[in-house]
């Protein structure tokens, strides 16, 4: 398979081949090809040479509609999901269940509840409208909508990214489920962990080309799966944290922060250079305690400080210029202008520096973010680029160099590595580390507790919106966390 845009070519002789009954891990990094190929074979995008063999026919697959029709389903990493429908609505959109032209919404509702069942989530209303939901459950119904159709093969891009244990355990266990029915799964990930619990075999993509196709997951040493995706050794581990000086100031104070619904009595200090991280399960009010710092949400009750500054209740507007900046977990809706340049969504949050008598002086913001991008190694290092071109690593460095060039003092980092490459996540990992040792403060949420666990020097554990334990990371570990956040109780 191959496949070019404007000259670039993102496939130069992709092979695969997927047996029914299996699950087909793809592996490589941000850029490697897994996405057109993907598309590809969801009649998104057509390929300009080579064949696709479907159940022994060589086929033609020009439309998404054609590959439903074909009996091939696709969950995209980012959410398609329709935020003003039900979730019902959602999942039989462009298939509804209708008789006489009317369309049947009890039953409807009725299979909705089926297939929540199905994905371990019978709690959801098929009723409920989807923009009230979280990134989690807008997942669940992605998965739920591809389950919809009489499908032989489904294809999964991160499946898990916004998933807590629980949830990727129902979802491996749907996956099983599929298989020991004959359907075939290709699953991609960026979490080798997962690969060891769910995968038979693997294809490894690097720079559009296959490296390895057919291997074995149990018999692939994870060295080796590495080595192939990035073309060297890369060491996975957290960079050693800089020792915090005794005499650091508090540049973030939370005091007894509440809302309503999602979370309350939150209280902590972050000193410059310090990281403190929140570990939990999904829905467990992380993010919305971000947010809420943030101004994003305005809280019911309590008061953030940043040095002497009291901030206004529910303002972005004050949180920023008081020196605190947000990367979201959904970067590309809620971070990013994708399709502007690289240069603008670094300058974004700093527009009034670069105006002259009501103008951009758009050489100057050029010129700044040129220093950012060298800073930061983000690649490919052209200021003109669109943003949505680049790497889910690459385009975090750019939310980062935003709030560096704001002069940003208070760091919230939302899901920082999500849907990054292992060799990428190191490059973050290490950038993390050296904004903290260079005097800013950072508060880190993901939903991989390792990752709070080597990067945060304080750990909040939260649960259910109320914060059991805070603690140094060096006292706690994954198996402290999930015991505390299962039973609920404070250390």
């Amino acid at each position: 398979m191959t496949k070019s845009f404007s000259g670039v070519r993102a496939l130069r002789g992709v092979d695969l081949q997927v047996t029914a009954g299996e699950v087909h891990c793809i592996l490589g990094q941000n850029g490697a090809g897994k996405s057109t190929l993907i598309k590809t074979l969801a009649g998104v995008h057509r390929p300009d040479d080579g064949t696709i063999v479907w159940r022994g026919e060589e086929v033609e697959i020009s439309t998404p509609e054609a590959a439903i029709e074909l009996g091939i389903a696709t969950m995209y990493q980012e959410l398609d999901v329709v935020d003003g429908l039900t979730i019902a609505e959602n999942i039989f959109l462009g298939h509804e269940i209708a008789r006489g032209g009317f369309t049947r919404r009890s039953t409807a509702a009725e299979k909705t509840r089926e297939l929540l069942a199905r994905l371990g989530h019978s709690r959801l209303s098929p009723h409920t409208e989807v923009g009230e939901l979280s990134a989690a459950n807008k997942q669940i119904v992605s998965m739920a909508r591809a389950l919809s159709h009489d499908i032989k093969l489904i294809i999964m891009d991160e499946p898990s990214a916004v998933l807590d244990t629980e949830e990727v355990r129902n979802l491996f266990g749907v996956v099983r489920e599929l298989t020991a029915a004959g359907i075939a799964v290709v699953y991609i990930t960026h979490r080798l962990e997962e690969i060891r619990q769910i995968g038979d075999r693997l294809t490894v993509l690097k720079d559009g080309r296959t490296m390895a196709t057919g291997l074995s997951v149990a018999e692939t040493p994870t060295a080796e799966l590495i080595r192939l995706m990035t073309g060297r050794d890369v060491e996975n581990v957290f960079p050693p944290a800089a020792p915090i000086a005794s005499d650091a100031p508090v540049m973030l104070q939370v005091r007894d922060l509440a809302l309503a619904g999602v979370f309350e009595d939150v209280s902590f200090d972050v000193r410059a250079g310090e990281i403190v991280g929140l570990a939990g399960l999904v829905g467990s009010g992380r993010s919305e305690i971000l947010e809420t710092i943030y101004g994003a949400r305005r809280p019911a009750a309590g008061t953030v400080r940043v040095g002497e500054t009291t901030l206004r209740r529910g303002s972005v507007t004050a949180a920023v210029s008081a020196g605190v900046g947000l990367s979201p977990e959904e970067r590309k809706s809620q971070g990013l202008v994708l399709d502007e340049s690289i240069a603008m969504n670094v300058t974004l949050s700093s527009m009034r520096r670069f105006a002259r008598a009501g103008f951009l002086d758009f050489r100057r913001e050029k010129s700044v973010a040129k220093e950012q991008i060298a800073a930061l190694e983000l690649r490919p290092a052209d200021p003109d680029r669109p943003a949505a071109t680049l790497s889910g690593g690459n385009q975090q460095k750019i939310l980062l160099a935003r709030w560096l060039v704001h002069g940003t003092r208070v760091l919230l980092l939302d899901e920082p590595t999500r849907g990054v490459d292992v060799g990428a996540r190191s490059e973050i990992y290490g950038l993390i580390r050296r904004l903290a040792a260079a005097g800013n403060a950072i508060v880190i949420v993901s939903s991989e507790i390792e990752e709070v666990l080597g990067l945060a020097d304080t750990v909040l554990v939260v649960a259910d919106g109320r914060v059991l334990t805070t603690l140094p990371a060096s006292e706690i570990d994954e198996h402290g966390v999930l015991d505390l956040v299962m039973k609920g109780q404070a250390a």
